[in-house]
């Protein structure tokens, strides 16, 4: 057998975090196996249904590499075959049009739940209506079965069984034709050969409704696997309360396509306590069986962590465009300022987003807002005007901007005043970034440059001479 999975979201809102893994592991399993993976947009909700959210979770997709075999695959252009499988169930009298009208339907709800039962639809029309009325449209109901019970092996949670007197005759069509969620979903899988369906444990109540429409239909059913809900740290469904949870907004703020899929697998998925895995490890390694039935919850330290090594780990040439979108972002222009390259390798140990970084080192490229007022407070004082002044006369004579030329000057300058070199670099500091928080001073002095080293120096000078005369 050739495994097919399927990815299918509803086009109602952007890709979030729970559906980036549902696609992920969809995407695992069937490279494991040599398999084909399937995208289809499920876009029969017309009402909530936007080209927007389709364009969201397409570019979601593209951005984690999440490379799909087929598709993408749209329900609404499969009406046709939705209504050609319908006439045929009514044929077979497996469905049959129903003309309860809501405030009926509505009613026998309020009675029902009022009794203590659970709330179904009770046959009323499933064998015939003598005489339908003329101005209601029916909408078209599978004939559920009335006995026994679906049984089906999950591949996370084991064995499931549900009574079929627990389910009652689904709509599968409604008044105006269109066909309902349930009905195109086993219809698409069996037209699309599915063999495993993956998806979230919110789903699993309509898996014995979808398994008795296969059978009716003569169908072999697909292998389940219904994954457990992530959580966010107060133990609720993750939400856009918890902060991000759409993937592209963890783009914007400045993760890694391959941090992020390497956490998203360790949410309910382990192989041993490894905790980073390439993406060849992943598709290697990733089984349905090591899938945990508990919820997980989402961590943003854990996440940032991963992040952090993800950016150390990468080539700053393959870092330097993203980290470009970002300091375009904060309104920087980069045409005179230095390396982006030399820039990550500076700043990558100490930032553990690409936003993080892109602030970080912002004085690069344009001049600091002003000073931080507590480094400022602590490090331009008046003592610090005679080190600085001996240092602006030092760096102004230097033939060659280079590290080991500033290294020399700072350390010279430090030893010819008799300072410990603290108290020459961060006053330099503070000077040339607005904070006492930089690279190794030599780093950071080359790559701001010369005429902007000089300049900031003359400037934190008159700063403290203009505070001297204040106080």
């Amino acid at each position: 057998m050739s495994v097919r999975t399927r990815f299918a979201p509803s086009p109602t809102g952007l890709l979030h975090v729970g559906g980036a893994r549902t696609a992920l592991f969809c995407y695992l399993f069937a490279r494991h196996h040599g398999g084909t993976f399937v995208l289809r947009v499920e876009d029969t909700d017309r009402e909530r249904s936007t080209q927007e959210s389709v364009d969201a979770i397409l570019a979601g997709m593209d951005w984690l590499g999440l490379d799909y075999d087929e598709g993408p695959f749209y329900q609404t252009q499969r009406f046709d075959r939705y209504a050609e499988v319908i006439t045929d169930l009514l044929d077979r009298d497996q469905a049959y049009h129903c003309y309860c009208s809501k405030e009926r339907l509505e009613t026998l709800r309020e009675q029902q739940m009022a009794a203590g039962n659970k709330p179904r639809y009770d046959g009323l029309c499933a064998h015939g209506v003598s005489a339908p009325p003329n101005d209601v449209k029916p909408v078209v109901r599978f004939r559920n079965p009335r006995d026994g019970e679906v049984t089906f092996a999950d591949s996370v949670r084991g064995q499931v069984t549900i009574s079929n007197n627990e389910l009652d005759d689904l709509i599968i069509a409604r008044g105006d034709g269109t066909p309902t969620y349930n009905f195109t979903v086993v219809v698409d899988d069996l037209d699309m050969r599915i063999t495993h369906v993956v998806r979230g444990d919110d789903h699993i109540n309509n898996t014995p409704r979808q398994i008795n429409i296969m059978r009716a239909l003569g169908a072999e059913t697909p292998v389940f696997a219904h994954l457990p809900m992530i959580l966010g740290p107060d133990g609720q469904r993750l939400s856009k309360r918890h902060g991000a949870v759409s993937v592209m907004q963890f783009k914007e703020d400045g993760y890694l396509p391959d941090a992020l899929l390497n956490y998203l697998v360790r949410l309910g998925w382990s192989h041993g306590d490894q905790e980073i895995f390439s993406r060849d490890e992943m598709c290697s390694l990733f089984d349905l069986g090591a899938v945990n039935r508990s919820a997980s919850t989402f961590d943003m330290e854990k996440l940032g962590w991963l992040n952090q090594h993800y950016m150390k780990q990468a080539a700053p040439s393959d870092l330097a465009t993203p980290f470009a979108a970002h300091l375009h972002a904060l309104g920087l222009s980069l045409g005179d300022g230095p390396s982006l390259e030399a820039v990550i390798q500076a700043h990558r140990e100490r930032a553990q987003t690409l936003t993080e970084m892109a602030a970080q080192s912002a004085f690069y490229f344009a001049e600091p807002d002003g000073f931080d007022e507590g480094a400022a407070k602590k490090h331009l004082r008046p003592v610090a005007a005679e080190p600085l002044t001996t240092l602006l006369e030092a760096l102004a004579d230097l033939q060659h901007w280079d590290r080991a030329s500033l290294e020399t000057a700072v350390n010279q300058t430090a030893d010819s005043l008799q300072l410990k070199l603290g108290k020459l670099a961060q006053p330099l500091r503070v000077a040339i970034s607005g904070r006492a928080a930089t690279p190794g001073i030599d780093v950071t002095l080359e790559l701001v440059g010369k005429a902007r080293t000089l300049a900031r120096i003359e400037k934190a000078l008159d700063f403290i001479e203009n505070r001297a005369q204040q106080s």
